[in-house]
């Protein structure tokens, strides 16, 4: 087989990144480890910031996410009993969307099948070769019969586990990495949300965030130990030990009920350099993870389809190599400016193990400066809904 742009990855990233292509004739054939329906189960943050948002209007994608995405102008930051809402718009001119992951999944495979574009699932021992050539190939298989792309370009879109940052040789490839001291317990529940806009809230008990997917489906989140199981927390427990995490107000409004999902995510920022080798461009968790704390995991992955989609449309358009030549200098200057932020927004939330009163008294300071001060709002609300590209 005989692509332009082979993609390895079918999670939104690399579904993105080919429905743009392909709205500019560009082929592409999208490489996905596991079954459409094991993908489309996955539970993921859903607060998209403004350039992924015209991303998949640009993708021509977005007429489900424009009609049921709630639109967030704000945020409320809690800290004790006090709290304070944080204005998007007022403060930077823009507002966020609540839409699931798994929503923009859904409507990017919708859209593939739709144009009849190759789309393979259950590949297997995916290989990468000659990315440092002129003609890179990529081989795999599928129930046990071996197959092979050759293509212009590889794009790694197959996350932390996949194949494609492991084809970088390790004499050329640095990694960064600092691994936090807890975890995220999170429910979803069909249940009405707390309140309209996301709560963060700070508690001598540790983290909490109030958060939705829709009207009538929340996701709740608290610090845990990296050493909990999410078996160790009946429902009753999770909610008891949330509204302790809540000012009054809203622990006495929050409606509870049964768990339709319930998980333990560790926190980790990571960053690999560079993102691209001859070739092959890495994109996303491939590349990158941050911390859930201010959702830039599937924003920071679509800056990066950004400037790679724009990259091979110089290519393929104008005979140009200066966005392929740039991609990772520019998705890497973004990606540490995302990583700055959940690094900074994590440090002021959570309560760390052995953590003193000064170290407690500077977050509290902090909250309290953040509240108070225009250009420190202004500041949080340009990165929370996203820096432009």
């Amino acid at each position: 087989m005989k692509t332009q742009v082979a993609i390895i990855g079918g999670g939104p990233s690399g579904l993105l990144l080919g429905q743009l292509l392909h709205r500019r004739g560009i082929d592409t054939v999208v490489l996905e480890r596991k079954t459409k329906a094991h993908v489309l189960s996955r539970i993921r943050a859903g607060v998209l910031e403004r350039g992924l948002a015209a991303l998949m209007r640009e993708a021509g994608v977005a007429e489900r996410m424009d009609r049921e995405a709630i639109r967030h102008d704000g945020a409320l930051i809690a800290y004790g009993e006090d709290s304070f809402r944080l204005d998007f718009t007022q403060r930077a001119g823009h507002s966020v969307l609540v839409y699931g992951q798994t929503e923009i999944t859904r409507d990017l495979y919708d859209a593939r099948e739709a144009a009849g574009a190759p789309l393979e699932f259950e590949v297997e021992d995916v290989e990468i070769h000659g990315a440092d050539t002129d003609a890179p190939s990529v081989r795999y298989s599928v129930n046990g019969q071996p197959r092979q792309i050759d293509c212009d370009f590889v794009a790694g879109c197959d996350g932390f586990h996949g194949v494609s940052r492991k084809t970088i040789p390790d004499h050329l490839r640095r990694e960064y990495e600092k691994v936090y001291p807890f975890g995220w317990l999170g429910i979803l529940s069909e249940t009405p949300p707390v309140h309209d806009e996301l709560i963060y809230a700070s508690t001598d008990r540790g983290f909490a965030l109030c958060s939705m997917r829709n009207p009538n489906l929340s996701r709740y989140y608290i610090q845990c130990s990296l050493y909990d199981n999410p078996e160790d927390w009946t429902d009753k427990a999770f909610w008891e030990e949330l509204k302790l995490r809540l000012p009054r107000r809203f622990a006495d409004s929050l409606v509870t009920g049964p768990s339709i999902e319930k998980s333990i995510a560790p926190l980790r920022s990571f960053v690999t350099e560079p993102m691209r080798w001859g070739r092959l461009f890495l994109c996303g968790d491939a590349a990158h993870i941050v911390p859930p704390t201010g959702a830039k995991g599937l924003n920071t992955a679509a800056s990066d389809v950004h400037y790679l989609y724009h990259g091979l449309r110089d290519f393929y358009e104008n005979n140009s190599t200066e966005g392929i030549d740039r991609y990772s200098e520019k998705a890497l200057r973004r990606v540490w400016k995302a990583e700055r932020f959940s690094w900074w927004f994590s440090a002021l939330m959570h309560r760390f193990p052995g953590q003193n009163m000064f170290d407690t008294k500077m977050q509290i300071a902090e909250l309290d400066f953040l509240r108070s001060n225009a250009a420190a709002q202004s500041a949080m609300a340009e990165n929370y809904v996203g820096l432009p590209y």
